[in-house]
This record gives C-alpha cells, sequence and structure tokens, in this order.
C-alpha cells in the first residue's frame, strides 16, 4: 500500500515550493525505497544517485551529502520509514561549493528539505488512508449487499425454504462469479445448487456427491472454513481427489452443532479464492443458518444489517458528536422521498447507499474545523466544501456504486446553479443529489450544534418553502411536503422540535 500511494503523490508542487524557497530553479529528486527516481528522472546524474543512497544505507533523519563528481553535490534525506519499510529520500542537486560556504547553505537546504519531507509524508499518510478507507468500503459494501440479498429473497419469496434456497443461491452464484454454489445437509439427504458455468462441469453430479462425501466429514471434523486453492494441496489426496476445481467450503452451525455446509466451486484456472471471498462465504453461511426458522432468520438479518449500517455511519460521524445521527436521519428521509416519487428499485438501491454515504468525504476534513463551535472562516468552511468531491474520490474506486456515489457527490449543489463542488443547475444535478439535498437541509435545521439548539419543524419547513426553486429542486420540495403532511411517525422517533400551533 506503501508503494502505491507513494507513487500516486504530484511531486510537481513540491518542486515549485522548493524554487520559491530558493528563489531560482534547483533540481529535485524523489527516490522511492529502492533507489528509483520517482521525480527528476530526467536529470542525467538521477540514477548515479539513487544508487549511491541505497547503497549507503541513509535512513536516519538529518541531511547527508554525496558529491556525485567535481562540479556536483546532491543533499539528500530520508522520507522516514512506512509501515512496510523505507519511504524513499529527497535529493537535491546543486553546484559544488567551497567549505566556507558550506554551512550557510547546508541550512539553508536543510530548513527547505524539512518542510518538504513534512509536505510529502503528509501527502502520502493521505494517499494511504484513502486506500485504506476505500478498501474497507468495497469490503462493507460487498458484506451489506450479500446481507440485504438475503433479507430482500426473504421477504419478497412467498414460497417454501426450498424455493427461498434456490432464488438465494442463484443471486449468490452469480454476485460472488464462481461456477457452483451449493448448500450441503447430508442429514437430511439434500444438496442444493446453483450454477453460472462459463465453461461445462462434465462430471457436475459426481461432484455434489463428492462435496456430500469426504468433504463434509472433513469439515465436521475441522469445524472451520476449508479452502482448497493449489492444486497440488496435500489434502486433495482425500478431497476432491483428481478434480480440477478451486473449493470454498464454510461451516453453518446449528444450536452450535455443524449440520450443513456452503461450498463455492470453481475452475483451476479462475483466480484464487481470496480472504475477501472467504469472509463473503462465511457471511453467507451465518445467515443461512438461521434460514430454518423464519422469525428468526428475518430478526437475525434485521440485526446484522442494522450492525453493518452502523459501522458504516460511525465511520463517518465519529469525529463530530455533534452530527450523531445525520446520515441516518437524511438516509431515512432520502428514501421516503423515493419511495413517494415512485422509484424503481434500482434506484432506490443507488438512493439507500448514496444517501447512507453522502458525507463519508467528511473523514479527511480537520477535526479543528468539523468540531469548531463558532462561525467558520472562508478557509474553514472551504474545507467543508471539499467533502463531496472527496466522498466521489473514496466511492468511485468501488465498482457498485458508480450510480450510488452521484447522490453523495453532488447533494451540495443548488438548483440555482450557486452550490458545489461544480454549480450544476437544475436538472443537470443528478436525480439523487436533488432528494438527498432536501433531508439534509431539514436536518441540518432541525439538528443541535455545538453553537444553537435545533430549531424545529415549523422554522424548517418555512425555511424549505423559501430556498424552493433557488437552493433545492421545487418538485422534490412539494413531494417532501406531502410525506410530512401525514405527520409521519418520524417526527416523534427523531425527536423534532414542534412548534405550538
Amino acid at each position: 500500500m506503501s508503494d502505491e500511494a507513494f507513487n500516486e503523490i504530484d511531486f510537481s508542487r513540491y518542486q515549485r515550493w522548493l524554487n520559491r524557497a530558493a528563489g531560482s530553479e534547483v533540481a529535485l529528486m524523489v527516490f522511492n525505497k529502492s533507489g528509483v527516481a520517482l521525480w527528476g528522472a530526467d536529470t542525467a546524474q538521477a540514477t548515479k544517485i539513487g544508487l549511491a543512497i541505497v547503497a549507503a544505507g541513509m535512513g536516519a533523519a538529518g541531511l547527508h551529502r554525496h558529491d556525485v563528481d567535481a562540479g556536483k553535490t546532491a543533499l539528500y534525506q530520508s522520507l522516514g520509514a512506512a509501515n512496510d519499510g523505507q519511504l524513499g529520500w529527497l535529493a537535491v542537486m546543486v553546484d559544488h561549493f567551497a567549505e566556507q560556504e558550506a554551512p550557510v547553505l547546508i541550512d539553508q537546504l536543510a530548513d527547505a528539505m524539512d518542510d518538504l519531507v513534512a509536505g510529502i509524508a503528509d501527502a502520502h499518510r493521505d494517499k494511504a488512508d484513502l486506500v485504506m478507507m476505500t478498501d474497507e468500503l468495497g469490503q462493507r459494501y460487498e458484506e451489506l449487499h450479500l446481507v440485504y440479498a438475503v433479507d430482500e429473497h426473504m421477504q419478497n419469496s412467498e414460497g417454501e425454504n426450498d424455493e427461498v434456497f434456490q432464488s438465494l443461491l442463484q443471486s449468490a452464484v452469480e454476485h460472488l462469479d464462481v461456477d457452483v454454489v451449493a448448500f450441503v445437509r447430508p442429514s437430511k439427504d439434500v444438496c442444493q445448487h446453483a450454477t453460472s458455468l462459463r465453461h461445462d462441469i462434465h462430471n457436475l453430479d459426481l461432484v455434489l456427491v463428492e462435496m456430500r462425501g469426504d468433504l463434509y466429514r472433513f469439515l465436521q471434523v475441522s469445524a472451520e472454513t476449508i479452502n482448497l486453492n493449489a492444486a497440488d494441496d496435500p489434502r486433495r489426496a482425500y478431497i476432491f481427489t483428481d478434480m480440477p476445481y478451486k473449493v470454498l467450503a464454510c461451516p453453518v452451525f446449528a444450536d452450535r452443532k455443524i449440520d450443513s455446509m456452503i461450498v463455492l466451486l470453481k475452475h483451476l484456472h479462475k483466480p484464487d479464492f481470496s480472504n475477501g471471498d472467504r469472509k463473503l462465504a462465511e457471511v453467507l453461511a451465518n445467515q443461512l443458518s438461521s434460514l430454518s426458522n423464519a422469525y428468526l432468520l428475518m430478526q437475525s438479518m434485521r440485526d446484522f444489517n442494522r450492525q453493518m449500517a452502523r459501522a458504516l455511519i460511525e465511520a463517518v460521524e465519529a469525529k463530530d458528536p455533534y452530527t450523531r445521527g445525520h446520515t441516518e436521519r437524511v438516509h431515512y428521509l432520502s428514501m421516503e422521498i423515493g419511495r413517494a416519487m415512485g422509484l424503481p428499485a434500482d434506484e432506490l438501491e443507488d438512493l439507500h447507499w448514496g444517501s447512507l454515504l453522502h458525507d463519508v468525504g467528511k473523514i479527511g476534513v480537520p477535526d479543528a474545523v468539523l468540531c469548531k463551535p463558532g462561525r467558520l472562516t472562508k478557509d474553514e468552511y472551504n474545507f467543508i466544501k471539499v467533502h463531496p468531491e472527496r466522498s466521489y474520490d473514496i466511492l468511485r474506486h468501488i465498482k457498485h456504486l458508480d450510480k450510488a456515489v452521484l447522490g453523495a457527490r453532488h447533494h451540495q449543489e443548488m438548483y440555482d446553479g450557486k452550490g458545489y463542488p461544480h454549480g450544476l443547475k437544475g436538472e443537470r444535478i443528478p436525480l439523487h443529489g436533488r432528494i438527498i439535498a432536501v433531508p439534509d437541509t431539514y436536518d441540518s435545521i432541525t439538528s443541535s450544534r455545538a453553537y444553537r439548539a435545533g430549531r424545529s419543524h415549523e422554522v424548517a419547513m418555512a425555511e424549505i418553502e423559501r430556498v424552493s426553486g433557488t437552493q433545492l429542486d421545487p418538485a422534490i420540495v412539494e413531494v417532501f411536503k406531502k410525506i410530512v403532511a401525514t405527520e409521519p411517525e418520524w417526527l416523534r422517533l427523531f425527536n423534532i422540535r414542534r412548534d405550538k400551533a
């Protein structure tokens, strides 16, 4: 991760900083931990300097000197250590100087380079955090998506458990991108499966028999997930012998005993099952473990959904205790509007994730700005204005959120074109951004802040009416007004203050 984040840093800005600090053009070079120049590679001596620095093994703090030739001297400094080792070095090339000039020149460059090192370290940390948050959000999304799929199948199915299982297995085999997903319960002689085959499995019946035999018995004794990726795995001598498939088998518990399992199967030419695949398969197995009891299943999945959603909400709101609950309320009201507008199921799902994650970019806003009790300065407000675009930077890497991300990115646009980040106007603003903007405005008025108490529902609705057509889409405002006119339960649930008539 360190190398990936390091390589994405824009070093040109640091070159400009150095030139301004030195008052003239200075040859700046940035090397990775292998001595390869990431910036300044066009300098004739760059390769030679990089090799010399690596050979010297200088990782300690402070400035070091390397005389390149009779005319040039390189001064270099460690960029510190990343979690997985040395990050790299920063170097500048100067004309060879006389000894009497050295102290003054070195002091000047040392000050400038200390600033550059600190700036690059901050940029690297931000990039690394962004990569880590993106990976974490991607994993959380996959888990939530699978769990919600289970919940949806249960709510929409009116058939027997076998029908529910079959529908769920078909959804899982497509979602997990494998060839076969099977639910195996030998004690009941059950082996249901679903396939998504690009290459035929000619001996599928034999494979299913093998699942019910040695594979299940081995998993029942080991009581843990089995992952067979390698063709030469020694366990293949007695499990799936001579069968060219990769296998991931997860136990399904009932009353603390293994009575069934979930098996994922794919051809050997496909990528190995990863730890992420294992976690997703275990999520699926855990959900299926309670499917035999409909009431317990529904309750379990509702609890699990809330817990996973809470984990995402906490990631957004943990930095600012005064806005705790904001994401949940905006998400809830956005979905109320979406359903009232009759949005189709796929758009509701995109709105679900877009409204849930609309403020995730605030993770990158400094605490001193986000939690400031008084009025923000212009610069501080600019930090706040960055958050929709930062939300986009985080979420755009997650393929399944490519449509949901529009709501998060554009919920601060204004209907008259005076919003941010892109100043879009009217219906050029994505629909989900226009929807989220209404409850976001409503909640910003009715919720308490460090510097003021939350205002009443009536005050909020008057303000929403006032900015309809300028800040907010008037058509969506009308939908919201119809919703609140019915005195919905969430007014009490969210403790919205009411003015006396």
